[in-house]
């Protein structure tokens, strides 16, 4: 993986681990890069889905209340970003027909680019929206809680990324 993809994939680690790991990261990041793929590196990889985010709201003693308020916050973000992953699905599958066509039109993949970035953009700002009411249901001392942990766990990832050969340029 190289260093600007690792650093992505950790920033938007960061907002996943902060939207409480309830899976919405998986469907939240439909494909990004050069024609709408990134090789399977985007935050679907993020390891904080399913009984993680127990462990995590385990970890910063949630209460019974917040913990259902914050299903009920990740529950919305993952229905509005499901919709949002499958059009980002149809456009990097015009992405690949326009890049594999006879003639190459550059207005077209243009156009097909500033859709996949907008489409990304609101995306990103679901989840930030889902992030903002996330943290809210947390006190202070909570989220200083969760973002040491994501510290830790971020830096646990670099090493392990390095160790593999993940330090080549970007």
């Amino acid at each position: 993986m190289s260093q600007l993809k690792l650093k992505t994939w950790l920033s938007t680690g960061m907002v996943a681990a902060s939207l409480a790991f309830g899976g919405v990261a998986a469907q939240a990041q439909g494909h990004g890069g050069p024609m709408g793929h990134r090789g399977g590196h985007g935050m679907s990889m993020m390891p904080m889905g399913g009984g993680h985010m127990e462990h995590m709201l385990d970890m910063i003693d949630a209460s019974d209340a917040q913990r259902a308020q914050i299903k009920q916050i990740m529950d919305a973000a993952h229905a509005d970003l499901k919709a949002q992953h499958e059009g980002s699905r149809k456009l990097h599958e015009q992405g690949m027909a326009l890049f594999t066509a006879p003639n190459i039109d550059a207005a077209a993949i243009e156009s097909l680019r500033q859709q996949m970035s907008a489409q990304h953009e609101a995306a990103s700002k679901r989840m930030s929206q889902a992030m903002v009411d996330t943290a809210r249901v947390l006190t202070p001392e909570q989220r200083a809680k969760m973002a040491e942990r994501m510290k830790k766990m971020q830096a646990r990832m670099a090493k392990h990324m390095e160790m593999r050969g993940g330090k080549h340029g970007g």
